[in-house]
């Protein structure tokens, strides 16, 4: 019996595959294990990269090898995943499915993907996050979910995704969002919801503690409360651009250390210059159509870093 390290992890499908191309992972013997039509290459010494996309196809290519490591589906005909886990590839890293008709992802569709660190989904037309379908990818590091007719995000959507780093919800109809809907993203550091139909502020980012770059521009959200970034001391960028806001809380942009840019452009209702307590590395702070008359003694000694300061009134 083989001991080495290889041939301890090595489970009975890939065990059943070597010794159908003659008991060694070869890279000439790998390509045979190439779907039809579709495009493969060697990826390092024995895992293969396999793309299928633009081809057609309205259903998954069979004989795929066990060896895949990234695989391309994109731009095809798919409108339904098997009910059953979509292949059983332990060494597979990336899934592209996105610009397909996919409408639903069966709970178990995604089991067995324990390598998976890359996940599109984007340009489908789901209508709801497949929430089940993605508690067994532990060790999934980015995911886009835009360009599709999601409408709400529930409570724990992605729960055991505790590794994800980035994430695009884009391009949605989202108006809600669960209190508790990114409880779980311990590693996230990239959060887009920009041109959705939000009306309300986020509040559910508060979870997110290493967030760093937030977008929710191009929403409907017409106030930003007080203490709104209260748990995400690493933000360096919000992109909340084009939203009706009018009313932002004194102190909502306190205690972020690492915010170097906040552009405010037509809130009109804010009547006093904002509190920026903590948020030292701002360098460039613009603050349009507001009411605000005066500054704040203060505020030389909270933006020590300040290098471009636009303050105006309404036209």
């Amino acid at each position: 019996m083989d001991t080495s390290p290889v041939g301890v992890l090595l489970s009975l499908p890939v065990l059943l595959q070597l010794a159908a191309v003659g008991g060694s992972p070869r890279p000439g013997a790998l390509l045979r294990g190439c779907p039809a039509h579709c495009q493969c290459e060697p990826d390092g010494r024995m895992l293969l990269r396999v793309d299928c996309s633009d081809l057609g196809l309205s259903e998954l290519p069979a004989n795929l090898s066990v060896f895949t490591s990234y695989l391309d589906l994109s731009m095809n005909n798919i409108s339904q995943l098997p009910p059953n886990p979509l292949y059983s590839l332990r060494f597979l890293e990336e899934l592209r499915l996105d610009a397909n008709h996919i409408s639903y992802v069966p709970p178990s569709c995604f089991r067995g993907l324990h390598s998976l660190r890359h996940l599109w989904l984007d340009d489908n037309s789901l209508t709801e996050v497949p929430v089940q379908a993605f508690r067994s990818l532990s060790a999934l590091q980015a995911m886009t979910l835009a360009l599709n007719k999601i409408h709400h995000i529930p409570d724990y959507a992605f729960g055991n995704l505790s590794s994800l780093v980035v994430l695009h919800l884009h391009n949605n109809r989202i108006h809600s969002l669960g209190k508790k809907c990114f409880d779980g993203l311990h590693s996230l550091e990239t959060l887009d919801l920009n041109y959705n139909n939000l009306d309300e502020f986020p509040t559910a980012i508060r979870t997110l503690s290493n967030l760093k770059e937030l977008g929710f521009h191009s929403n409907n959200i017409k106030s930003i409360p007080e203490k709104a970034f209260v748990g995400n001391p690493s933000l360096i960028t919000i992109h909340f651009y084009d939203n009706p806001i009018q009313l932002v809380g004194r102190s909502a942009f306190q205690h972020l250390p690492e915010l170097r840019t906040l552009t405010l452009n037509g809130a009109s209702q804010i009547t006093e210059f904002p509190d920026l307590t903590g948020t030292a590395s701002l360098e460039s702070l613009t603050l349009t159509g507001a009411q605000i008359s005066s500054l704040p003694q203060t505020a030389c000694d909270q933006l020590p870093n300040l290098q471009v300061l636009c303050v105006s009134g309404r036209q």
